[in-house]
């Protein structure tokens, strides 16, 4: 009995021997046979980056990080590269992991992360570094410009990897524009260009470039608002419709150009104001304290700039201080004139229906001629002379109330 225990614990010994030896070899199996894992990064330049490098499984063997230069970093907790940017974040069997301050455009590229078994197994993380784009300048324009000029903006953006996209706008609607893009080392230049002849509608409008990127959360912009220089136009307004004896009237000069047109002079009939006392100019505006008769007449005002001059005329008739008054502005017509097609039109419908008319009654008595008393005529038409003629006609008087044809 107790040779036979004996005999059992030496094989339950040898079991356990063989289960060891397999299990170490098993391990040893795995740490070899596994590659380091690795994540591509990328950071907007001045940024942080965290390159990590990490195994399922390490039997104590080191892990290193190297440069696209394949300069060591680190290995294992062993900083190899003097440069103060960059940080050891986390050190074990089975991580890795290192932190880069300040990234350029130069750091980026690809990173290697190597587990030091035999063979050596290494793992490839690339690091992409977004340049990002400088304000954006736009050039290409010398205030002010005049009316008819013909003008080139240009927008520049410098530093943005990738390229950088430009759009622009016209006040709030956008416009297209040229683009040229030019590589600076590992960024770029873009520049963006409108061109266009500008008129008085451009003056004070606002031109934006803006700059978009995958780095900004925000785009860029700058703006350039347009002075553009234009001849004078004029027009006149009055403060009444129908101006009557005795009352206040006033006229102003309503002037746009830039520069501003100035100073804004006032006439009569191709003369000076004749009445200076009751005719009061006050800048663009003519006060006519009490209108009478005499001041029926063509009023003009004329004001210039740097670009050219310009007028504008207002034709005054005033009524009697009873007149009841049209229901149209007199002076109103007198300044643009009466409405020449309308009244050819008028006057062609009116001569048509005429016509019209004067036809259909012409057919109407055509058809009617001749039946008034035909039948007291009808004795003469049969009698062979004048005698029974004048004999048929009187017995036809008997029955004329009953022959008679009326009309209504």
């Amino acid at each position: 009995m107790i040779v036979q225990q004996h005999l059992i614990f030496i094989l339950y010994s040898l079991c356990a021997s063989v289960f060891k030896v397999a299990g170490t070899k098993s391990k040893a199996k795995g740490s070899q046979g596994q590659f380091p894992i690795t994540q591509n990064v990328t950071v907007v330049e001045g940024g942080t980056a965290n390159m990590t490098c990490r195994v399922d499984y390490n039997d104590n063997t080191s892990l290193q990080w190297s440069n696209p230069a394949q300069q060591t970093l680190f290995f294992g907790d062993k900083k190899a590269l003097r440069d103060h940017r960059i940080e050891l974040v986390r050190a074990s069997w089975q991580e890795l992991t290192i932190r880069i301050s300040d990234v350029s455009l130069s750091d980026e590229g690809q990173y290697t992360c190597s587990l030091f078994t035999m063979p050596v197994k290494t793992t490839k993380a690339f690091l992409t570094v977004l340049g990002v784009p400088g304000r954006p300048e736009i050039t290409g324009f010398t205030k002010p410009a005049t009316e008819g000029d013909v003008i080139t903006l240009t927008c520049t953006t410098s530093g943005s990897k990738p390229a950088a996209n430009i759009r622009w706008f016209r006040n709030d609607k956008e416009v297209q524009g040229t683009k040229e893009v030019n590589a600076t080392g590992k960024s770029f230049t873009v520049r963006s260009s409108v061109q266009f002849q500008v008129d008085k509608r451009d003056d004070g409008v606002a031109y934006t470039c803006s700059v978009e990127h995958v780095s900004l959360s925000n785009p860029y912009m700058t703006t350039e608002v347009l002075e553009v220089h234009y001849a004078p136009h004029l027009e006149i307004t009055h403060s009444l419709i129908i101006p009557q004896e005795g009352q206040y009237f006033k006229l102003e000069c309503i002037s746009i150009g830039n520069p501003i047109p100035e100073p804004v002079l006032w006439s009569k009939d191709g003369g000076e104001l004749p009445d200076t006392e009751r005719m009061i100019v006050e800048g663009r505006e003519l006060t006519i304290t009490t209108l009478n008769k005499t001041d029926n007449g063509t009023y003009r005002c004329e004001a210039s700039n740097d670009l050219g001059t310009s007028s504008a005329e207002y034709i005054l008739f005033v009524y009697a201080k009873d007149f009841p008054g049209p229901t149209t502005d007199p002076n109103a017509l007198g300044q643009h004139g009466p409405d020449h097609a309308l009244i050819g039109g008028v006057v062609a419908v009116v001569v048509f229906i005429t016509l019209c008319l004067i036809i259909v009654l012409g057919r109407y008595l055509a058809r009617h001629k001749g039946t008034y008393l035909t039948h007291e005529a009808k004795g003469a038409e049969d009698a062979p002379d004048a005698d029974t003629a004048i004999i048929n006609a009187e017995g036809n008087h008997v029955h004329a109330e009953e022959k008679k044809e009326y009309f209504i």
